[in-house]
């Protein structure tokens, strides 16, 4: 008797705790019964936000799904200008699931890989497309913005315009209950054997300009250097003029000067000069003078010997 009833306790047991189920904050479920998804009378998908709801044991299941923003970092390709140019991409997409009973369906029962495969093969399909309608210089500057909003408008809706005449029609993400948030392009960057061969122009420009300075350079230095020599020379002479005139009329100075005391004391200049002769004249011992001692020339010596 008591296992019946642990058995029907237990079953019943098992029917309620089948019968509730809890969305947790940031996902979103949905109800499958009979592996279809269930819907109310207007055919709306019928989602589960975050709290505890209920469902029918054992004839419908719960799907879980993530309702967050997700991002899909994209690997580095290779793609095409208008001017049949090279560029290797590199980009990233931030999504989120906008029709839970779709993406369900389209993605193989709420695969997010499965998911992040579809996305990237049309946003590869429409960059592609987009990057072909611009040269380089409009998608490394002014149209980059341009760009990722064109791409991000023709995931969402499906269709976009280039230019007045030319729409081009795309499938919309909205067939596989995805909403693009933003579309971004992190790097744009040429192929490895074009920018080498671009580095090396640039390097070679470079070079050819520095070349170009150095010998304006030289040039300019040679120009300030010989004018700087060539102001020395006229400051060197000028300064030697100026002493050659300072030098003349401190001779003539000193004449003068030697005119005027001569003609006052004629005998003391005499008397000076002759003993500058004799300071000069017995100046070297090696020198031999035959003089007679009667001379003139020791007139004032022979005055000092007698006192």
């Amino acid at each position: 008797m008591n296992k019946i009833v642990i058995c029907i306790l237990s079953f019943f047991l098992l029917i309620f705790s089948s019968s509730f189920f809890i969305v947790k904050e940031g996902e979103r479920g949905i109800i499958l019964q009979f592996g279809k998804v269930l819907r109310n009378n207007q055919q709306k998908t019928l989602v589960y936000t975050p709290g505890l709801h209920f469902k029918i044991p054992f004839l419908e299941n719960v799907k879980i799904l993530d309702s967050r923003i997700h991002t899909m970092d994209n690997q580095a390709d290779r793609f095409v200008t208008k001017e049949k140019k090279d560029l290797i991409v590199d980009s990233y997409i931030k999504w989120r699931i906008s029709d839970f009973s779709r993406y369900y369906l389209a993605t193989g029962g709420g695969d997010v890989f499965q998911a992040e495969v579809l996305l990237k093969r049309k946003f590869s399909d429409r960059l592609r497309s987009e990057i072909g309608c611009l040269n380089v210089k409009e998608i490394v500057t002014d149209s980059r913005g341009r760009l990722t909003t064109d791409v991000l408008y023709a995931l969402n809706k499906g269709t976009i315009n280039l230019d007045s005449t030319s729409p081009i029609n795309v499938n919309s993400m909205k067939a596989l209950g995805i909403e693009v948030v933003d579309v971004r392009i992190k790097q744009i960057n040429l192929p490895i054997e074009v920018s080498d061969a671009i580095y090396n122009r640039m390097r070679a420009e470079r070079e050819a300009v520095a070349r170009s300075q150095r010998s304006q350079g030289q040039e300019k230095a040679e120009k300030l250097r010989a004018t700087a020599d060539y102001k020395v020379s006229m400051i060197l002479a000028e300064a030697q003029k100026k002493a050659l005139i300072i030098k003349g009329q401190g001779e003539a100075e000193v004449a003068k000067l030697f005119s005027e005391n001569f003609g006052q004391e004629s005998s003391f200049y005499f008397f000076i000069r002759s003993l500058h002769a004799y300071e000069n004249s017995f100046k070297n011992s090696d020198n031999i003078m035959l003089i007679n001692s009667d001379n003139e020339f020791f007139k004032y010596m022979n005055k000092i010997i007698k006192h």
